[in-house]
């Protein structure tokens, strides 16, 4: 009958351990079961699940390999029953749960804590994405982010992904949680919005400031907002009073278009990495080819102003590219890739790219409106727009290593 024992060391590491308990174990004719170890501020964490066909002094073989190697081994007997529930354990649906934050507070993880146990999952498995705090304390470039794996039965994600924008809100923390997947470590496409997602503006605001029609624009949003327009009748009402406006002024915003904090990083590891990446904008072409040129977009979809004489007519080609027609690009993308949706990912702040949200693998709302955040699946609001790297699951220091090797 087989004999289970869960071997746990622990102690200052130091190579040759695994070595060392790795022969103890092979002499006691031991079966290797499941394994984890980790290595936190110098201390090492071995857990190694073992079965034994045959009566062996394996405790003390351990015991005697542990003095050894400054570690201190336990050997734990599991019971069938044990075995048993940690079986089905392993077969539940996997979580990711992922806090970011320019500094994450302590308090947050009781939050979490209480969170997840209230819903019946367990916390697998803890790990940090962002580099290392400076000695000095300072805000680390590229904010806190911690990954956190949880197991256990179904739940309502809507439920838990509430309360979790809800307890992230107390604390000014973003909570993300993903369904783990085969297909979450093999996206390849990244669609964006453009207006308050890659740029710091809306550039239809900046020419009616321009123009001097500020005023009368800002009026048909607000109406728009209250839902007495839908987006294509506000949009061509908001370019009728464009009209005249010159074409030099298109050229002087885009020059000074204010780009969004992270994008250029994002950017540069997203083309490095192979990922295909377009603007699905209800902006216009002149601006998004303006940052394709800057940025090495591989492509790009938004609405074509109608220039004559070196004046804005006050028209716009058609079709409008407005939410529908965003979802629709995200699938018309994938499939001319190859790609299955859920090895796409979208990002946007408005009410206008909640459907391509939902419709892309990973849908994330990036510094939205609290409607937005309620309704996208993941939102980012305390970090910069390159905090999307977390999201699919890069450790910075993988990313800045790989980045200086290459």
């Amino acid at each position: 009958m087989t004999r289970r024992l869960l071997i746990r060391a622990t102690g200052a590491a130091r190579p040759g351990q695994l070595a060392g308990l790795g022969q103890a174990l092979a002499r006691s004719g031991a079966r290797l079961l499941d394994i984890n170890q980790s290595v936190t501020f110098g201390m090492v964490s071995l857990e190694a699940l073992v079965g034994l066909e045959r009566d062996s002094d394996l405790e003390s073989a351990l015991n005697e390999a542990g003095d050894s190697l400054g570690l201190d081994v336990q050997a734990i007997q599991v019971s069938a029953e044990d075995y048993q529930r940690w079986s089905v354990q392993a077969s539940e649906p996997r979580l990711i749960l992922t806090l970011l934050a320019p500094h994450l507070p302590a308090g947050i993880l009781a939050e979490v804590g209480a969170l997840t146990a209230e819903h019946g999952l367990t916390v697998e498995l803890i790990h940090r994405l962002s580099g290392r705090e400076a000695l000095d304390g300072g805000v680390p470039p590229f904010g806190a982010c911690v990954e956190c794996w949880l197991r256990g039965e179904e739940v309502d994600l809507d439920i838990l992904r509430e309360k979790a924008l809800a307890l992230g809100a107390m604390h000014g923390v973003d909570i993300a949680i993903q369904e783990d997947s085969i297909w979450r470590r093999h996206r390849r496409l990244v669609c964006f919005d453009m207006d308050s997602t890659l740029i710091q503006a809306e550039v239809i605001d900046e020419l009616a400031r321009r123009h001097g029609v500020y005023e009368d624009v800002a009026a048909v949003t607000e109406r728009a907002m209250r839902g007495e327009l839908d987006f294509q009748q506000s949009f061509r009402e908001r370019m009728a009073k464009l009209k005249g406006l010159d074409e030099s002024v298109l050229a002087e915003i885009a020059e000074e278009l204010p780009l969004m904090d992270g994008v250029e990083r994002l950017m540069k590891h997203l083309k490095r990495l192979g990922y295909r990446t377009a603007i699905l904008s209800g902006g216009f072409t002149y601006f998004a080819r303006h940052l394709q040129e800057k940025l090495g977009f591989d492509e790009i979809h938004a609405n074509e102003l109608v220039i004559e004489n070196g004046k804005v007519t006050g028209e716009v080609r058609e079709p409008i590219l407005d939410a529908s027609r965003k979802a629709e690009l995200l699938h018309e993308i994938a499939a001319r890739e190859g790609l299955a949706m859920e090895q796409t990912i979208a990002v946007g702040d408005g009410a206008n790219d909640l459907k391509m949200l939902a419709t892309a693998g990973l849908g994330i709302a990036f510094r939205a409106k609290p409607l937005v955040r309620s309704q996208a699946r993941q939102s980012i609001s305390t970090l910069g727009i390159d905090a999307v790297l977390y999201l699919m699951g890069y450790r910075q220091g993988d990313l800045e290593d790989d980045s200086r090797a290459g």
